[in-house]
């Protein structure tokens, strides 16, 4: 058995028992790939375990910067009380309509606002409306904005807010000092912003699954 193999059976022995899509899910992923968007969503598994640490955390409030069809968005909405909020951004308005669709299937739509266009355009107008601090940010969009989108999270959580980087090792080209690559790049800028900053203390994990070799990145904002 091949280990590519190996890791999408083993993938699919913890979904079946720990983390199955409902209907709801199985649909927003179904929409999503009808309408030819980029199959790059998280695991089943991989959004089981966002949902634990936004109930972890005690979110009432949660940032997504990357919606793509609303798949995590769901995810992490379930995790919310009734009076929660979460807002999710997103840079394609194809991608925002699937998204809002999915959403409104879940029976989500009154905890989630969908704002489309591009983040580092939407996040200072979202800085501007004031908003209480959120409790967790979910960064999962273009990786060469990484520590832009880390720089607006700190500005928009405060003491104890935690923050989740998604896709931090490339395929292993995280490593590699020398790379040009606009993704290697910016994640490797976030990962030293997070090592670098006074008031993050953070630590990278490496995964591998149905989605390949990856990994992702935790923070939590200490003042």
């Amino acid at each position: 058995m091949s280990e590519s193999r190996l890791w999408d059976d083993v993938d699919a022995y913890f979904i079946n028992h720990l983390s199955p899509n409902d209907d709801p899910l199985e649909a927003a992923l179904r929409e999503s790939d009808a309408a030819g968007l980029p199959q790059v969503n998280v695991t089943a598994n991989q959004g089981k375990l966002l949902q634990l640490l936004a109930q972890i955390q005690g979110a009432r409030t949660i940032l997504e910067i990357g919606t793509l069809g609303g798949y995590s968005t769901i995810w992490l909405a379930r995790a919310l009380p009734a009076d929660g909020r979460l807002v999710t951004l997103e840079y394609s308005d194809r991608h925002a309509e699937v998204a809002t669709r999915n959403i409104a299937r879940a029976g989500l739509d009154a905890l989630v606002d969908v704002r489309v266009g591009p983040a580092l355009e939407t996040l200072p107008e979202l800085a501007d409306e004031n908003p209480a601090p959120f409790d967790l940010v979910f960064i999962d969009a273009d990786k060469g904005n990484n520590p832009h989108y880390l720089e607006w999270a700190l500005k928009l959580t405060s003491t104890g807010s935690l923050i989740v980087v998604d896709n931090v090792v490339r395929g292993g080209r995280v490593a590699d000092a020398d790379s040009t690559a606009d993704d290697v790049r910016g994640t490797r800028a976030a990962i030293e912003l997070i090592g670098s900053h006074p008031r993050l203390s953070g630590t990278a994990v490496q995964t591998v699954g149905s989605k390949g070799y990856d990994g992702f990145a935790l923070a939590r904002v200490l003042a």
